[in-house]
């Protein structure tokens, strides 16, 4: 199957896929807001000496400062020699054991030697090139020995060397390429020869050197003026970094989703890489270009923790602070003939896949591999080489050990950059970033002996246990028997509240007044971590952030409940005071309008009484003339009802 380059440019983040025979083994994602500075240069200033641990804190403008270390300094980065080899390299390792440790010996003495607070000092000033990000809490790793990459060659002029890379292997080629760089190379300064620089003509080499010196002198001037700290060279972003140091000849096609950075690729291959323009395909389709290719699925594994083989066995991947963990189980497969050779067959098939788990999650840092135990000590070298073979692909630097008395392969793998799992996935908010929490019957039991520890210190005769649901379930259920008994014990009534926005792990005891207290703070109970913390039994750590807000918004719940009962039942209060008040008032005005009546009629029978007499009929119209009609009656004067408005708010 093709070797392919994957690229995904059409959203906030530049994602490349590396595709060799069919299968994803590396992935490089850089989002536009997080752009990194690994191979950037800047111009430093050092805020702190450290002689103890023989480093130094460089100032270089970023968020964080940059370690410097002593060796990062004083000589050669071997960081640098260690991926290449040359004459005397090969010579080296033709050498004697005795020869090679008085070698060594003679190196630590030099290391000793050199001392960082003789070769730097606060306020310095200092040009350096960021080699490693910043991982996690710690801080990017910084060297002053520069390295400008091109095509073909990596000059470091700071390093009077000469490497080639030790994945060309004619020595006939490596002579012709050793012989053209020793003789165009200025005095004091040093390259090495890049894979992709096999076969390349001596025209090339030159243009090549070329413009790495031009580069190197344009970001001296640059310096000169420039204020610590400060940029001073940026390098290529992950788009263009790909094509340089990716898309060699064993790459048979490049496929890119973005109109844009096509064109720019276009631009960039044709000027430095004209040759491999033919290669650089757009795609076009509506489906998304990962999922076409299936890589969005090999990304997802790749955040699992348990990886199954073809066999049925399976790999669990445990990412650590200190080391990686990879267990290797038998699973499903019973294999055929012996045990012997089922949990070779299963150690041999885990080689390749912890191979290429770990090129695909750029795992790094020490990492402890435990095979199934082999008793056949040719099983056991078996697996090794197998192991040696599957990693020897991979563009990080390895150190693998041998197989220990306990199954297990200790190795390292250079870390340049977080690793997959680390930049997509984040703590869990909810535990801390544990991983776990506690049971539900460990939070039970202890609020149990929390009531038992602080329930005497309340007042009231109502104690008001606040807790998560499940919690609260629990203690109505199972544990039903337990609170009786610290009723007894306590003579105290014990109220469950469930809260729904409560942390599992969080509860709350308070005293029946203090529970509906317009503040919500004070004489409520902690729970256990805050009681130790206070008294210095335990984890002087607070609840969390989240826990925190939880709680304030059930405070915040219960005392709004609170308040709006309390108004209202003012407000019906009101209400019917108020009712009644109007009640009284128009009960007091019907009756003062039925005086007025009163006297009005008393008022016209003397006046008629000095009249002369009418006829009935007349009289009886005069006097219906002279009656007034009844006054309507006022809304307010009927009975008062319950209404929605005057009930007091539903604590529920």
């Amino acid at each position: 199957m093709p070797n392919l380059l994957v690229i995904n440019a059409d959203g906030p983040e530049t994602r490349v896929a590396l595709v060799e025979n069919g299968q994803v083994v590396e992935i490089y994602i850089e989002r536009r807001r997080e752009r990194g500075i690994v191979g950037n240069i800047y111009k430093g200033k050092v805020l702190r000496v450290l002689p103890g641990m023989q480093a130094a804190f460089v100032d270089i403008g970023t968020d964080k400062a940059a370690f410097l270390y002593v060796a990062d300094v004083r000589g050669s980065p071997e960081d640098v020699k260690d991926l290449f080899v040359d004459e005397e390299d090969e010579s080296r390792e033709r050498r004697g054991d005795r020869e090679r440790e008085r070698e060594r010996d003679g190196e630590e003495r030099s290391n000793r030697d050199s001392r960082i607070e003789d070769l730097l000092r606060p306020n310095q000033e200092i040009l350096l090139q960021v080699a490693k990000a910043p991982i996690g809490t710690k801080g990017s790793r910084a060297t002053s020995y520069i390295s400008l990459p091109g095509r073909n060659l990596v000059f470091m002029p700071t390093v009077d060397h000469v490497g080639i890379s030790r994945r060309i292997g004619s020595e006939k080629e490596r002579k012709r390429l050793r012989g053209i760089v020793d003789s165009m190379r200025p005095p004091g300064t040093g390259f090495i020869v890049r894979t992709v620089a096999e076969g390349v003509l001596e025209a090339e080499l030159r243009a090549d050197m070329e413009f790495l010196i031009k580069l190197w002198n344009s970001v001296l001037k640059k310096s000169e003026t420039a204020k610590a700290p400060s940029l001073i060279y940026n390098d290529l972003d992950l788009l263009l970094r790909t094509v340089r140091d990716l898309f060699t000849g064993d790459i048979d096609k490049l496929i890119i989703d973005s109109k844009a950075e096509y064109e720019r690729l276009l631009k960039f291959t044709g000027a430095f890489m004209p040759e491999y323009v033919s290669k650089i395909e757009l795609y076009d389709k509506g489906e998304p270009i990962f999922d076409a290719y299936g890589i969005e699925m090999e990304l997802d594994r790749a955040l699992e923790r348990k990886v199954f083989l073809k066999s049925g066995g399976s790999l669990v991947i445990d990412q650590g602070e200190a080391l990686t963990a990879i267990d290797v189980n038998t699973g499903r497969f019973v294999g055929k003939r012996n045990l012997e050779e089922t949990i070779t067959k299963t150690n041999l098939e885990a080689c390749k896949e912890v191979a290429d788990q770990l090129r695909l999650r750029n795992i790094g840092g020490i990492i402890i591999i435990d095979f199934i135990d082999m008793d056949r000590e040719s099983n056991q070298d078996k697996v090794m080489k197998a192991f040696a073979e599957a990693v020897r692909p991979d563009r990080a630097k390895t150190n693998v050990t041998k197989i220990s008395e306990l199954g297990l392969v200790e190795m390292t793998r250079k870390r340049t950059r977080e690793s997959l799992g680390r930049m997509q996935t984040e703590p869990c908010f909810y535990c801390d970033g544990k991983g776990y929490l506690k049971s539900k019957a460990t939070v039970c039991y202890e609020v149990l002996r929390q009531i038992r520890r602080e329930g005497h210190l309340h007042a009231d005769d109502t104690l008001v246990v606040s807790v998560h649901p499940e919690i609260a379930e629990l203690l109505a259920t199972s544990d039903h028997e337990f609170l009786e008994d610290l009723e007894k014990r306590l003579q105290k009534k014990i109220q469950i509240r469930p809260r729904d926005r409560f942390h599992m792990e969080h509860f709350e005891i308070r005293g029946a007044s203090m529970s509906g207290g317009s503040d919500g703070r004070g004489g409520g109970a902690r729970g256990p971590r805050e009681d130790r913390a206070a008294d210095g039994r335990g984890d002087t750590r607070g609840r969390d952030e989240n826990r925190g807000r939880d709680e304030n918004r059930g405070r915040d719940e219960n005392r709004g409940r609170d308040e709006n009962r309390g108004r209202d039942e003012n407000r019906g209060r009101d209400e019917n005071r108020g009712r009644d008040e109007n009640r009284g008032r128009d009960e007091n005005r019907e009756r003062g309008r039925e005086d007025g009546r009163g006297r009005e009629e008393r008022r016209e029978r003397r006046e008629e009484s000095r009249q002369p007499r009418e006829p009935k009929v007349v009289r009886e119209e005069a006097k219906e003339t002279a009656t007034p009609s009844p006054a309507p009656v006022p809304a307010a004067a009927s009975p008062a009802l319950p209404s929605a408005a005057g009930e007091p708010a539903s604590s529920d």
